[in-house]
């Protein structure tokens, strides 16, 4: 019998969540599947429940959430044999999108319940662990921002980025893609996993969790009219064939610059311990995960 763990987000709100555990259990029928259902309840919760799942030798984990929930519960599934699988409940969905993941609940305990699965890439920036991608640019300014605030959302995460767009220069740095020396001033810098940042947005159309490598995007300093086009040809996956955006692959990349002070790692801003530096790295094939068939 295959045992699986749902650990979801009380950001779902309590009604939503006794219709999701009614769905769960209607799907996943206790002749086929041991299931358990948990809750988050502090910061760090998700990669303890996950870790604790792996010592019981638990079949999969089931992410329930958004990308800041699916990557620390994967930080407690990396190397092991135990999966991680998503039922994609944020605002983004960046990681669910580029695996195909519907989000749609009842489609994604489908695919649970098939249970195919394949081992994806994980990329680290400095010690913080990203499944999607990670960003030193305005990107990771924003990030800062909008983690203090209480609504979320693209409204509110559009409203922070024409709010902070004009004090913003666009840093000088210096970056070594597998020991190719670089000089760029960039508005956004962003190291990419998979191919989407949520949305339906694709800054890295070509980035494959896959491959073996990550995808370095720098956007140059723009002006205000100029996020208009960019955000045109990221939803239309043909940004990296255009003037807006330089890409760059790698197994491993160094950023540096004197101005260099924020970092987001799956759209979260996570502290910078070396202010001013840096290091992208991939891990190849070091997360089992749930994958969609079709």
């Amino acid at each position: 019998m295959r045992k699986i763990l749902f650990i979801i987000n009380r950001k779902a709100g309590t009604d939503r969540e006794k219709r999701l555990e009614g769905i769960i259990r209607r799907y996943l029928t206790p002749k086929a599947f041991s299931v358990e259902i948990t809750h988050l309840e502090y910061l760090g919760h998700g990669t303890d429940l996950a870790k604790a799942a792996v010592a019981n030798g638990t079949d999969t984990v089931v992410a329930v959430g958004g990308d800041g929930s699916i990557n620390e519960i994967a930080q407690g599934l990396v190397g092991s044999n135990t999966a991680l699988a998503i039922i994609p409940l944020g605002s983004g969905n960046g990681l669910a999108r580029a695996l195909k993941i519907p989000l749609k609940v009842s489609r994604a305990l489908e695919v649970i319940a098939d249970g195919r699965r394949q081992a994806i890439d994980v990329g680290y920036a400095n010690e913080y662990l990203f499944l999607s991608n990670a960003g030193v640019g305005f990107d990771a300014l924003v990030a800062d921002q909008f983690r203090h605030k209480t609504k979320r959302g693209l409204w509110g995460y559009a409203k922070l980025v024409i709010k902070s767009f004009n004090s913003y220069k666009g840093p000088s740095y210096e970056i070594n893609v597998d020991g190719k020396s670089l000089q760029e001033r960039a508005f956004l810098l962003t190291v990419a996993n998979g191919n989407q940042f949520g949305y339906e947005f694709k800054l890295a159309p070509t980035a494959n969790v896959f491959d073996g490598k990550l995808d370095l995007c720098v956007v140059p300093p723009i002006k205000f009219l100029g996020l208009i086009p960019i955000g045109l040809y990221s939803l239309l996956g043909n940004i990296d064939k255009t003037r807006y955006m330089q890409h760059y692959t790698g197994e491993t990349i160094v950023v540096k610059s004197k101005e260099l002070q924020h970092l987001q790692v799956d759209g979260d801003a996570v502290p910078l311990k070396e202010e001013g530096k840096v290091a992208f790295r991939i891990h190849p094939a070091a997360l089992q995960v749930i994958v969609n068939r079709t």
